[in-house]
């Protein structure tokens, strides 16, 4: 602008100091262009033309005038009188100069009013634009749009102070209310800690602005220290894409089938009410889906082994919300901190399990064992049944124990099971047992590790469960149905002689189970080498395991005469969906005890724990698995002298960080421990 008129001395002149706007008069020139120009300070600047931006016509000014003009056009610097102005000038559409606005506005073109007219519109950013040396109003829908932008902004400038000061709050332990507003904010400290190798932006800005380093663990710590994570946030969990929480429209469904389940396809169940039925589960446990009778047949023809599976397909109708939830969670998740069910707990510790005393719907395997323990004869039937009895393992270990005579059911069940473990072994199978922990957290406050024993009970269970697997397998192979078979490929074994040279016990299955391939699954059946049976599927836990409850929807279809719900195709492209969900549910529960494993023994620093060298993971440098054998917990360690697999030692931890997933052990030598890492 002041390039293209004549400067002389004694003009007054608006240019930028870093950006900041500054007035000052001309005094001399300098060179072939520029201006020596003196501000109120008394500071000079050499100006070119272009850094000009305004000249006040009509008058000579001294620097020490300048305070006085600034009190003059101060008056008129009202932004508001700007939207009079554009509302005046919008619908001609034509430009305006500074004194035309002045004269416009204020009916004066003295040059304090010229001048704040150019000032009102150099600050505008609403209703004109610079075109040239005019300025032109924008259109009505631009301004609109333009006030829209603006309003949202100040919205967000409000939720951000918002945000900040309840963080405050949070920080100093005073009650928060978060808001809608804030859940941008902290999902993105969350993400943030959960996955650092993205970028986030929002997160390290609201850890700068609360004077904290730009990192993941701050944010984590941000997290707890707002209340939001608990110092021991399952990140694992968090991590995977299994769902933490039923949405509203899967609870809806719940409850209205709650209050009125659907009506039972299966119209005629076999009323099997008057045989006694034993749940047997740990006593936390709250989705009882199995039961097992003993009935006497006539005429001295044996026994027949009933196994009875709940039949949650009873209060789920394919593709409805329940299903295609139960679907994308695949199965329970058994967590240290308590269980995340497939189904909403209301449902699955309700009406879909088998609770003692009630009437119940089943899916009930009735099984005749041969002399051997092969299966003589079988049949299925959907069912009533009334459970009598709810056991724990503990309770039938002492029964097994103490003879109890008023129940013989417990024994016979005990003996079948023997039997078929028996059977299987003349099939193959290959037993390999480990010591397994369970771990249980209460309030992040008390860890406790349990070795669980591989007791009568336990494997009176476990057998019965997979005698039923084998019957439905052996239904499904009959009659021709797709269902979810699972097998293992025959493993390549070490010689007999070589496992011999091993330590009995732990060592040797160690060597046994990492020749074992991975189970697989799909819609043939295909032999399972583990349990030494040539066809195999599951279908005992269709409360926790969706894979069973596909089998359910099927094998009920069939025994009714009804079509099938899933062809080849459709039930292996779901199975193929649904086993990737479970192994990444796998992998979470596998980190979590692991976890917590490393958290209970960081804080008994003091305890000294017995060991067991379980295999070498890098014989060369001396690394190798070790099994703390009141745990169950296998771990590495680098050992500080010449060991053997089997051999014993003590250790005690010398530090952990479960977050790192890092343990370091020092060993014990006679007195005094040595240190050594890993």
């Amino acid at each position: 602008m002041g390039s293209e008129k004549l400067v002389e001395k004694g003009t007054l002149i608006e240019f930028r100091v870093q950006g900041e706007r500054r007035l000052a008069v001309t005094d001399r020139p300098e060179g072939k262009k520029n201006w020596i120009a003196i501000d109120e300070r008394g500071q000079s600047h050499s100006l070119r033309p272009q850094r000009i931006e305004y000249q006040v016509e009509g008058e000579r000014y001294e620097p020490s005038d300048i305070p006085t003009f600034l009190q003059e056009v101060e008056p008129y610097l009202d932004p508001s009188s700007l939207e009079v102005a554009w509302e005046l000038l919008v619908e001609e559409g034509e430009g305006v100069t500074a004194p035309d606005l002045a004269q416009l506005l204020f009916s004066d073109k003295s040059p304090p009013p010229c001048y704040a007219a150019h000032r009102l519109l150099a600050d505008d950013k609403i209703y004109f634009k610079k075109k040239a040396d005019l300025y032109e109003p924008r259109s009505v829908a631009q301004v609109a749009e333009i006030q829209h932008q603006i309003e949202v902004e100040e919205q967000r400038t409000r939720e951000k102070e918002a945000f900040f000061t309840r963080v405050k709050q949070a920080l100093a332990k005073e009650g928060v209310e978060w808001e809608n507003s804030d859940r941008v904010r902290l999902e993105s400290l969350e993400k943030f800690a959960l996955n650092p190798e993205h970028n986030h932006r929002l997160a390290q800005e609201i850890l700068a602005a609360l004077a904290r380093s730009q990192t993941p663990q701050a944010a984590l710590e941000l997290l707890v220290d707002l209340g939001r994570w608990s110092p021991n946030e399952n990140l694992f969990l968090r991590r995977s894409s299994y769902p933490l929480y039923f949405p509203q429209k899967v609870l809806d469904v719940a409850q209205r089938y709650l209050r009125s389940p659907l009506p039972d396809s299966n119209t005629n169940r076999l009323d099997l009410t008057h045989l006694k039925v034993y749940t047997i589960d740990d006593e936390s446990t709250k989705e009882i889906d199995d039961g097992l009778s003993v009935e006497y047949l006539p005429d001295g023809e044996g026994v027949r082994l009933w196994i009875h599976i709940a039949d949650p397909t009873r209060l789920v109708s394919l593709g409805d919300e329940l299903d295609l939830e139960a679907r994308r969670r695949s199965t329970s998740l058994y967590l240290p901190t308590g269980m995340i069910s497939m189904f909403p707990s209301e449902l699955a510790t309700g009406p879909m399990s088998l609770i003692q005393g009630q009437i119940c719907p089943a899916l009930s395997f009735g099984v005749i064992l041969d002399e051997q323990g092969g299966v003589s004869d079988y049949c299925i039937h959907a069912s009533l049944i009334k459970p009598t009895y709810r056991l724990t393992y503990e309770d039938v270990d002492e029964m097994l124990q103490l003879g109890v005579k008023a129940e013989p059911e417990i024994e016979h069940l005990a003996n079948s099971a023997r039997l078929r473990q028996s059977w299987r072994s003349t099939q193959g199978s290959i037993e390999i047992r480990m010591p397994e922990a369970s771990i249980k957290v209460k309030n992040e406050d008390e860890i406790e590790i349990v070795i669980l024993d591989d007791s009568r009970s336990r494997q009176l269970v476990a057998e019965m469960m997979i005698l039923t697997g084998e019957v439905a397998g052996r239904y499904a192979q009959e009659h021709n149905i797709p269902l979810p078979f699972r097998g293992q490929p025959q493993p390549e074994l070490p010689p007999e002689e070589e496992l011999l040279l091993l330590p009995a016990g732990p060592v040797r299955a160690c060597a046994l189970r990492r020749c074992m391939p991975r189970s697989e699954m799909g819609i043939n059946p295909i032999r399972h080498a583990g349990l030494g049976l040539d066809i195999y599927t599951q279908v005992t836990s269709p409360i926790r395991r969706y894979t069973d409850l596909l089998a359910h929807f099927q094998l009920k279809a069939h025994l009714r005469g009804d079509p099938l719900p899933f062809s080849r195709e459709e039930l292996q492209e779901i199975v193929y969906s649904v086993t990737a969900s479970a192994q990444e549910a796998t992998l979470v529960e596998r980190q979590t005890n692991r976890y917590w494993g490393l958290e209970y023994l960081r804080r008994n620093p003091e305890e000294v724990w017995q060991v067991l060298v379980l295999r070498w993971l890098r014989e060369d440098d001396n690394i190798g698995l070790i099994l703390l054998e009141e745990l169950g917990l296998e771990l590495p360690h680098k050992f500080n002298r010449p060991v053997a697999l089997g051999d014993r030692l003590e250790v005690q931890v010398s530090s952990a960080d479960p977050r790192q997933d890092i343990i370091r052990f020092r060993e014990f030598l006679s007195s005094s421990p040595e240190a050594t890492a890993m």
